[in-house]
Order: C-alpha cells, then structure tokens, then sequence
C-alpha cells in the first residue's frame, strides 16, 4: 500500500463516521478559546474545562484581562500545569490583542503568533477553529498517530505539519486536526493502542507490529 492509499483510506473513513468531529474544549467566544487552548499546554482537555468557566465569567472580554494582575491570574489558574508562566502569557495575550489588534482575535497564525503563550500549534487551532483556515495544527496526539499509522515520516512537527498539509485538501484539513487528535486520544493511545477496536487498522502500517 502506497501513501496515496493510506490518506484515502484512513481519511475516507473518518469523513463517513465521524462528520460532527470537533475539539473537546468549551468555549464561547474565540477569545475563550484562546484562554483555553494556551492552558491546554501540557494539561488535559477535561481539567481545562473544569476550571474555565468560572474564568470566562471573570474575564469575557481581552480589556478585563489585560488590566489583571499577574499574581491574580495566577490564583484563578493554580491548579492547571504551569500556571506561573501561563498566568504571565494570558495578561500579556490580552494586553497585545487590545493594544494590537483591536481587543480582536486575529485570523491569520502569522499574527496569532505574536501573541504571548501562543506557538505554532495554537496558532493553527485557533485559525482552523475559529475561522476554517486550512491549516493542520500539530500536538502530541497528531505528531504520534500520523507517524505511527504512516501517514508522515516526519522527525519535526514542522515536518509532519507540512507532510499533512500537502497530502489533505484544503477543506478538509480542518476537520482532519481533529480526527487525529480524537483517534491518539482514545483510540491509538501512546503506551497501548487498542488496535483491536480500531476501525482504521485495514490502512495501518503498524498494525500487527511490536510498538
């Protein structure tokens, strides 16, 4: 099976089975997402949404949170990973988006970028998410699964990003993001895939193989 197969295959299945695919944390404006996907790093899905409601009603627009205190952000966000380094990326994410952009999420990752606490991953899932640009944001999940079921060779995430971004049309690469990270979460899971119950196994290249 060439790789031209296997991205037919594997992306084929995912759009019949899972057509309504989308991330897991709750939000309610880009801003919010933008809270909740910086606190993502390295902390599960599940505790970020724990915590951001009480957040998102302390903080529903940029300007309230770039007038907060360090130390005071620190407090609303203590029990998620890192809050000493997140707590100084959300005050100055929110001070560049009201000094910079307007008080407005920008579209564009080139822009997003710019942003305190905001890399390329993030960048990428906020401009699919939000706004359906045709990017393919790259985190553990999607870097593990598309080597592992050889969708890409890539050593780099930026080489598995641009090994996906080449091989996924356009308007599905958005959708695509999710479907890779929804199959690493629950299904190809990082020390015990359960290849069993997986449904894309037929396109693995590992299937059957000693991990």
């Amino acid at each position: 099976m060439n790789r031209k197969e296997r991205y037919a295959g594997i992306l084929g299945w995912f759009g019949k089975n899972m057509q309504e695919a989308e991330t897991e944390l709750r939000y309610d404006t880009p801003f919010h997402l933008l809270i909740a996907v910086i606190l993502s790093a390295q902390c599960t899905d599940k505790r970020v949404n724990m915590h951001t409601p009480a957040i998102f009603a302390k903080y529903p627009v940029p300007e309230k949170l770039a007038e907060a205190d360090v130390n005071e952000v620190f407090e609303d966000i203590k029990s998620i990973t890192f809050p000493n380094n997140k707590a100084k990326h959300l005050v100055g994410m929110a001070k560049m988006l009201v000094n910079d952009f307007g008080g407005e999420v920008p579209e564009n990752p080139e822009d997003l970028v710019k942003l305190p606490g905001v890399g390329r991953k993030t960048a990428n899932v906020i401009a699919s998410v939000v706004y359906d640009k045709p990017v393919i944001a790259v985190d553990t999940h999607v870097f593990r699964v598309a080597r592992r079921i050889g969708l890409s060779d890539g050593k780099t995430v930026e080489a598995v990003e641009k090994d996906l971004t080449d091989a996924i049309p356009a308007e599905l690469r958005p959708k695509a993001h999710h479907w890779l990270i929804l199959h690493g979460r629950y299904v190809c899971t990082a020390r015990k895939p359960d290849c069993g119950n997986c449904q894309i196994r037929q396109w693995c290249r590992s299937y059957g193989l000693p991990l």
